[in-house]
């Protein structure tokens, strides 16, 4: 009796200590409670200083849960079962998980920041009116050259990846979308069209780039880059300044006969839970000094525009990664197609990955 008396009570405070440590795993990732707000971001995409003064300022204690791609993002978002109370997609996205009625619309009455924001950058194809979408950050995609290898008048436009000289010189970004629109450029079509024909041309131009392909590759490309592998890439501008944070030789140019403008976003799923943690979040950052210190901090463009002039001097007119008017007018904001255009892209640009 006494054993099995022992036994019940051991079982009891097995279960109790698997209750305790279930509690507290729920509590570690932030699904419960109310001073906390759980954030669904890519991987150091936030200063940590920001989160300890939003911690210090409100009491809201920030969860960060991080993702590596849109897709990765969107599946566990639509899988169910998560508690984010904000994500932070991609403008394509944002319209993908709209239409998959995975996002609450912004409570604008709310929101106290949002005059700071640079009307260019609002009321995207994406997110007409903003309705679930704040911006985040935005960018562009370039051609990051060497000056030890190419001078800067070589590389002003797309088509000049195309001369003889850089044969074996170039890193492509392994990216359907974004190298075949690199391609539809230099066609003078847009980086949005939904015409088989005009893909297929865009494949057949590309072709004619192989020669100078070095290679097509994913995140290496930044490491290559810095040791000086390659004198050229294609590549987005968030991950050339990155790269030439490592090496003083590299340098990045938009091309100012078009190009890709794309906006990083912060938006609320459905299965959010802490209103008042997200607006208080969403002001915080939307406040032109933590906006400010945020862009310093990841290197990227940010669309507030008091933040911007907070920014030094070097920083808000360099041109490289704050491009001219005149250039933004040509930018194009991809569009989410429809899938069996998408399966065009990627087909088309799998035939080109072959033939390189």
């Amino acid at each position: 009796m006494k054993r099995l008396l022992s036994l019940i009570i051991g079982l009891l405070a097995v279960c109790g200590l698997l209750a305790y440590t279930s509690q507290s795993l729920e509590k570690s990732s932030g699904s419960t409670g109310s001073k906390v707000l759980n954030l669904y971001n890519w991987g150091d995409y936030i200063d940590p200083n920001l989160l300890t003064k939003f911690q210090k300022e409100t009491g809201y204690h920030v969860n960060v849960e991080t993702f590596d791609s849109n897709e990765a993002m969107y599946t566990k978002i639509n899988q169910g079962g998560t508690h984010y109370d904000l994500a932070v997609p991609s403008e394509y996205m944002v319209s993908k998980m709209k239409r998959a009625h995975l996002l609450q619309p912004l409570d604008k009455s709310r929101l106290t920041g949002w005059g700071n924001f640079d009307q260019q950058f609002l009321n995207q194809p994406f997110d007409r009116g903003n309705r679930y979408s704040m911006p985040y950050f935005w960018g562009t995609l370039g051609i990051v050259y060497n000056d030890k290898m190419v001078k800067a008048s070589e590389v002003q436009h797309w088509d000049d990846l195309w001369s003889p000289k850089f044969r074996d010189k170039i890193m492509l970004i392994d990216s359907a979308r974004d190298i075949m629109g690199m391609s539809l450029v230099t066609l003078h079509k847009s980086m949005n069209t939904t015409d088989p024909q005009t893909l297929l041309a865009a494949e057949k131009r590309l072709n004619t780039l192989a020669p100078n392909v070095k290679a097509v590759v994913a995140d290496e490309i930044k490491m290559y880059m810095i040791q000086d592998e390659a004198p050229l890439a294609v590549d987005w501008s968030g991950e050339a300044a990155e790269m030439l944070a490592g090496n003083s030789h590299l340098h990045y140019v938009v091309p100012r006969e078009g190009s890709n403008l794309w906006f990083d976003n912060l938006v609320i799923p459905k299965t959010a839970q802490h209103y008042n943690a997200i607006y208080a979040f969403l002001n915080f950052m939307s406040e032109p000094k933590n906006a400010a210190q945020n862009a310093e901090y990841i290197g990227y463009a940010t669309p507030n525009k008091k933040a911007k002039a907070l920014l030094p001097k070097s920083v808000r007119d360099d041109q490289e990664f704050y491009p001219d008017q005149k250039t933004i007018d040509h930018l194009q904001v991809y569009r989410d197609l429809a899938p069996n255009i998408v399966e065009l892209y990627n087909d088309r640009y799998l035939e080109f990955k072959m033939h390189h």
